[in-house]
């Protein structure tokens, strides 16, 4: 009698998600490992939805034998109340973007901080990081925030369309590290004229969300950019940066590694990262 090999039934949720490349490279790693995987989308655009659903989905999810879901935008923050555990670094971040769905328990862990910082480190290693500009403080604009503090970023300034998220988000990370390194930003102009860097963790600049997180002349040649957005690879943001050069970084491999590190909390098998990160280069080709 032979062992049936596991078999894996992943989704996300989040809205506006058709472009995803996250369920190909699921799939295909699982393809690759011989595990019988299948990943699918839960658009709450398409189902016309929001975030109010989360409760309806999760219980969906588990009747129906989910092994996990990733969460993405809206989604990272409003999901947290409804889990019966959370990582050391999910509660740190304060976001959530992985569930693993185990025995009635819903566990919740925080995989974007590590695929930002996978880049990051790959891309900008010896980059200034003295100051930083930082646009967005949501779900995703936290896990990279405490990526780039822990890279040795000494100064933060996170500017929001809601400054009051922009708060929360500076108490919580000023929490978890020595001294006060982040702040909330109120002159955009006059921060990233003596900024080293500019990360944008906002959704501006997604094919469903064209234009730039900030205007286009605050940009000047000294200065880093990185990008979480990886559909399209190059926004707006990045095309003008490089178009006055600037070094930049795309999203890409912070869409990678978090998804391998998502593959292996559902899968419990490790992932080969590098074949990862090649089927996803032969998506975006």
């Amino acid at each position: 009698m032979t062992t049936q090999a596991p078999s894996i039934l992943a989704g996300l949720i989040g809205a506006g998600i058709q472009a995803s490349r996250t369920p190909a490279m699921h799939e295909h790693e699982g393809d690759a490992l011989g595990v019988r995987y299948i990943y699918r989308l839960i658009d709450l655009d398409q189902l016309q939805l929001d975030s109010s659903a989360l409760p309806d989905l999760l219980v969906a999810a588990e009747r129906m034998g989910f092994t996990g879901l990733n969460v993405t935008f809206p989604c990272k923050q409003a999901i947290i109340p409804l889990l019966d555990e959370l990582s050391d670094e999910a509660r740190g971040i304060g976001a959530v973007n992985t569930v693993v769905l185990n025995k009635g328990k819903r566990i919740g862990h925080n995989t974007d901080c590590l695929g930002f910082l996978e880049g990051y480190r790959r891309g900008l290693s010896d980059a200034q990081r003295r100051q930083v500009v930082q646009m967005g403080a949501g779900g995703a604009g936290a896990a990279v925030a405490h990526a780039l503090l822990s890279e040795g970023v000494e100064q933060l300034i996170i500017f929001d369309v809601e400054p009051e998220r922009a708060q929360a988000l500076v108490a919580n990370i000023n929490q978890h590290f020595s001294s006060p390194c982040a702040h909330v930003g109120s002159d955009l102009a006059g921060a990233l004229a003596s900024a080293d860097g500019l990360v944008n963790t906002t959704p501006m600049g997604m094919d469903k969300l064209p234009g730039m997180p900030i205007p286009k002349a605050l940009l000047r040649p000294a200065l880093w950019v990185a990008e979480i957005v990886y559909f399209p690879l190059e926004t707006e943001l990045l095309r003008e940066a490089r178009a006055i050069g600037c070094r930049t970084l795309d999203g890409s491999n912070m869409a990678v590694f978090q998804a391998v590190k998502a593959f292996e909390l559902f899968s419990g098998l490790e992932a080969d990262s590098q074949r990862m990160l090649n089927h996803f280069h032969s998506m975006n080709g």
